[in-house]
C-alpha cells in the first residue's frame, strides 16, 4: 500500500478510538417533589 493510504487509515483509526474513549454516561438524580398542600382530613362534625 502507498504511504498516503496507510496514513489515512492510521488517522481514521486514531480518530475512531479517541471518539469512543471520550464518551461518558451522565448521572442524573430524580427528586420527588413535595406536595404543595395537604388534603383536608375528615374530623367528624362540621365546624
Amino acid at each position: 500500500m502507498s504511504k498516503s493510504i496507510k496514513l489515512l487509515t492510521l488517522a481514521g483509526l486514531v480518530a475512531a478510538v479517541s471518539a469512543c474513549a471520550g464518551q461518558r454516561e451522565e448521572e442524573f438524580v430524580v427528586v420527588e417533589p413535595e406536595p404543595i398542600s395537604q388534603e383536608p382530613v375528615y374530623t367528624g362534625k362540621y365546624k
